[in-house]
């Protein structure tokens, strides 16, 4: 390492430090020649496929780009920014230990869509609407169904109304099949 100061190229480490993030490490150095501390960050370069799109160009594969994907799809859900990172690493991971020069979008597309249905539902619903271009109502209805609702309730929360047909004063009533939420003041 050139000491910034001087110029020597002999130095020596006296701390090494990994950082909270994971991927950099700080290192504390000492100048062999004139004696000078400084800092150095060290992070890991990884060398990432690119990515085919659909119309056969191909990219540089970009991190920040799926970043910015499940912030928007994930916006005003009860999912944290650490959650959002871990699985923009898990991709990221994904990525590389494929080993391939070149991956296609589609299969990206997939794999964040895969993420975010285990991630939340809602968000999951929210990417596929703009990620897969549905051909119609009944398609997105579709995906949607797939996903297996959970019941609220153990009764439908529903009115059930029974017509008045005639003089009958005892069909105006409202019948309820649960019971009434109450609300205090």
């Amino acid at each position: 390492m050139k000491c910034p100061y001087c110029g020597h190229n002999e130095d020596r480490v006296l701390d090494t430090r990994e950082q909270k993030d994971g991927g950099v490490i700080r290192r504390r150095r000492e100048c062999l020649s004139c004696k000078a501390r400084f800092s150095t960050m060290e992070s890991l370069c990884l060398n990432f496929p690119s990515v085919v799109k659909k119309d056969g160009r191909r990219e540089p594969f970009d991190k920040e780009k799926i970043l910015r994907g499940l912030q928007a799809s994930c916006s005003k859900r009860p999912i944290s920014s650490s959650q959002l990172d871990a699985v923009v690493d898990c991709i990221s991971a994904w990525f590389v230990n494929r080993g391939e020069k070149e991956v296609p979008a589609r299969m990206i597309g997939q794999k964040v869509m895969k993420e975010l249905r285990l991630l939340d539902d809602v968000a999951y619903v929210r990417f596929a609407s703009v990620y897969r271009t549905f051909k119609d109502v009944q398609e997105f209805v579709e995906t949607l169904e797939d996903l297996n609702p959970v019941e609220l309730y153990d009764q439908p929360a529903q009115l059930i109304l029974k017509p008045n047909y005639g003089g009958d004063s005892d069909a105006k009533t409202v019948e309820r099949t649960r019971p009434a939420d109450t609300v205090s003041n």
